[in-house]
């Protein structure tokens, strides 16, 4: 199966993917811990138009990773958002990295991660918040990511780590 990850727009069949996404990896990641009555609360009060707008923002970009023609992964990256440890006098970028657990090969790895470095090349530092029990961690941490501090996931609040890449050498 062909592995392509591409930058999409925010439009409704761009947003339509994200969502698909995020519905299935909500689903798969917190079903044990979370009641599916709030994951299903969480689900619906999700705005399409304006996600749209949040990934029309010029500071945005929205990665979505397809197995064939079917959406199996995302990386946003949002340019200058630091999070509450960021340093001064350093450019940020925040990540948000998800592939589903049935499509998490090195190969769909590989191809989302490529992607959404290329788009953070500018920043001197990626980060994200990550959820302790997220299989993509040790990924992550083996392409260069380092854990900074302990914290919790948005929106259930579950314990995870903001994890820090160096990209520029300022």
């Amino acid at each position: 199966m062909e592995i392509v990850s591409k930058f999409t727009i925010g439009s409704d069949e761009g947003v339509d993917d994200l969502f698909t996404v995020i519905k299935s990896s909500l689903h798969s990641t917190y079903r044990e811990l979370i009641s599916e009555e709030e994951i299903k609360q969480y689900i619906e009060n999700w705005d399409p138009r304006k996600m749209i707008n949040e990934l029309n923002n010029l500071s945005n970009q929205l990665i979505i990773t397809y197995a064939g023609q079917k959406p199996v992964g995302y990386g946003i990256v949002k340019s200058g958002s630091g999070h509450s440890g960021s340093p001064e006098g350093k450019r940020f970028t925040e990540l948000n990295f998800v592939i589903l657990k049935e499509y998490d090969t090195s190969e769909t790895r590989e191809s989302l991660w490529k992607k959404c470095k290329a788009a953070a090349s500018f920043t001197d530092i990626i980060w994200t918040n990550i959820f302790t029990e997220d299989p993509l961690l040790e990924f992550l941490k083996e392409s260069g990511f380092v854990i900074k501090e302990n914290s919790k996931t948005t929106p259930f609040q579950l314990p995870s780590y903001i994890i820090e890449m160096q990209v520029s050498k300022n």
